[in-house]
């Protein structure tokens, strides 16, 4: 790495990001199941086509900027994953337009309505998952619900297709033990299953039952009835998931390289160029048995350097110290010295930069930039 670099820069691990990748695969493989990555996490053209070892499959998205990025880059088959609003029907309209097969989510009835409206006046025929509720944890439909059918039976009228049913798990990343994110896994598979079910009674044709959760897509130990699984941070993986012992911190494929600019000697503060402008205001860990402060601090080679984090962020200046807070266990970190700062959270401390420096066995090997916006 060029230590004439300036910082703070977002390194990117590519021997990390293909072991991680092909734990998952590897992981799905005996299931029969498809993957459809969630690219919200990398949103990198360089990053998704290693998923895809170079190909085109099918991906999730969290904005339809996305949709329209990786549309042009071949991507066809997109599930946006956020519940659809009215503002954006005819974004998506243009999207099928220009040859997307593009599902909308969605889980009130309100929403079905302005959707079957819009579509009535439409050329383009619109396809839905609708959302299902597995754990309390944001979005939704019970899996038990006669709203399923009401919603399902709205679309319909409305020449909209319903595909399918899908849940993401987000109390997963809550648990306490990995036998906790089985139980997790379990209840997200039987969510859609039974959902799947009140449908196909009701007499509609489903292809799609989506789940996904980095932790239980990892953990999982049954997927009968799942067509497919969606996860994004697999990829990285970053503290919250080593948190969770979903990964080791060996594992986190992303950091930020940041530089010694001064010390606090006093307070056995050493002080870096990244702050949470780099670094993200995400405090994930903070409520898991480790509190890892703004991310942990790692030399050059991505090994952590005692029990140092970085315990206070402004905007463009970080603050190392140790976790225990005693100034005597301060590590002599001389001006100029670049360090490696891992995350809480890959997706938001990716989202600060524009790209990434991709590293392979240490040396650099080129620039992957990434999108943003909406």
């Amino acid at each position: 790495m060029a230590e004439s670099m300036e910082t703070p820069a977002l390194l990117l691990d590519l021997d990390r990001l293909n072991a991680n990748i092909l734990r998952l695969r590897n992981k799905l493989a005996p299931f029969e199941v498809n993957l459809r990555p969630h690219v919200k996490t990398h949103k990198s053209l360089n990053v998704t086509e290693c998923l895809f070892d170079g190909g085109r499959g099918p991906i999730t998205v969290s904005t339809l900027r996305e949709a329209d990025f990786f549309l042009a880059a071949g991507f066809t088959d997109i599930l946006y994953g956020v519940g659809i609003a009215p503002n954006k029907f005819i974004h998506a309209e243009r999207l099928l337009k220009q040859g997307a097969a593009l599902k909308l989510v969605l889980d009130n009835l309100e929403s079905a309505r302005l959707l079957a409206d819009f579509a009535d006046n439409s050329t383009q025929r619109f396809e839905v998952l609708l959302e299902v509720d597995c754990d309390g944890h944001r979005s939704g439909i019970p899996p038990q619900s006669p709203l399923l059918v009401e919603i399902a039976g709205v679309l319909h009228s409305s020449g909209v297709k319903v595909s399918g049913v899908m849940t993401h798990a987000g109390n997963s990343y809550d648990s306490r033990s990995i036998s906790e994110i089985q139980a997790y896994a379990r209840q997200e598979r039987a969510a859609v299953v039974e959902a799947a079910q009140l449908l196909r009674d009701a007499g509609f044709e489903l292809s799609i039952i989506s789940v996904g959760s980095t932790p239980t897509a990892l953990f999982t130990e049954d997927l009968s009835g799942v067509t497919e699984v969606r996860a994004g941070v697999f990829a990285f993986f970053d503290l919250v998931m080593a948190g969770l012992e979903v990964c080791r911190v060996q594992d986190i494929a992303v950091s930020v390289l940041t530089t010694v600019i001064g010390h606090q000697a006093e307070k056995g503060w050493t002080i870096v160029d990244a702050g949470w402008m780099a670094l993200s205001r995400d405090r994930g860990t903070a409520k898991q048995r480790v509190d890892q402060g703004y991310g942990i601090v790692c030399d050059l080679h991505g090994e952590p350097i005692g029990d140092l984090i970085v315990t206070g962020a402004n905007q463009e200046h970080g603050i190392i110290s140790s976790r225990s807070g005693l100034v005597e266990a301060a590590v002599e970190l001389p001006v100029g010295t670049q360090l490696r700062i891992l995350p809480n959270h890959a997706c938001a401390t990716s989202a600060q930069h524009e790209g990434y420096h991709v590293l392979t066995q240490g040396r650099h090997l080129g620039y992957w930039p990434r999108i943003a916006g909406w």
